[in-house]
This record gives structure tokens, sequence and C-alpha cells, in this order.
């Protein structure tokens, strides 16, 4: 993912609204789908769909094991709250761990 401030200003402002709707659950798909030519938005819905599986992962397990990954599953929303909120603002942020696993992923 290319770093901070190394998208052009068109990509940002062009794909803002994508980039926010890649935090929202299983609509990170429709910005990887629609905007994939954008950068932009291809690092946020990258981020997104690594969020989603997580966030999905952590709520099967925890409903086999009551309470035994709610905490992990708090962290992963407040995640993707961090993430809606930079992309409204135009900006890009690595988010940990997160970011280091949506790296690998080619699409």
């Amino acid at each position: 993912m290319p770093p901070e401030g190394s998208f052009s200003k068109a990509d940002v402002l062009d794909g803002k609204m994508y980039a926010v709707l890649a935090y929202l659950s299983i609509f990170c798909i429709v910005p990887l789908i629609v905007k994939k030519n954008n950068a932009f938005v291809l690092s946020h819905g990258r981020q997104g769909l690594v969020l989603f599986v997580g966030e999905v992962a952590a709520l099967v397990v925890s409903i086999v094991f009551p309470w035994s990954l709610r905490p992990f599953l708090f962290i992963l929303f407040g995640f993707s709250f961090w993430g809606m909120v930079v992309a409204i603002r135009g900006q890009f942020v690595e988010l940990p761990v997160i970011a280091q696993i949506a790296k690998k992923i080619t699409i």
C-alpha cells in the first residue's frame, strides 16, 4: 500500500465515498469491484476486507464460546470506525496489524 500522502488529489476526491463504504461490513466488496483502478479506494478496500473477515470469524467463535472474543470484536469495530473517519478526511492510515495482512491481498 502506498504511504499516506502519495495518492493523487483526483483519486481522493473521486473515491472518498467508496473508501468510507469499504469499512461498512459486507459492503467492502463494492469498492473493490467498482473502483479497482483507484489506488486510494483500493488501499482502504483491502483493509476493510481484512476487518470484515476478522469480524465474521470473531463473531462465529464468540457464538460458539460466549464472551471469548467479544473484546476482540469491539476492537475490530473500533478500527472500522477509525478507518471511516480517516477516509472521510481524505487520508489513509495503516491500521495496526490489519495493514500488514492487507498488503498481502492481490486484486
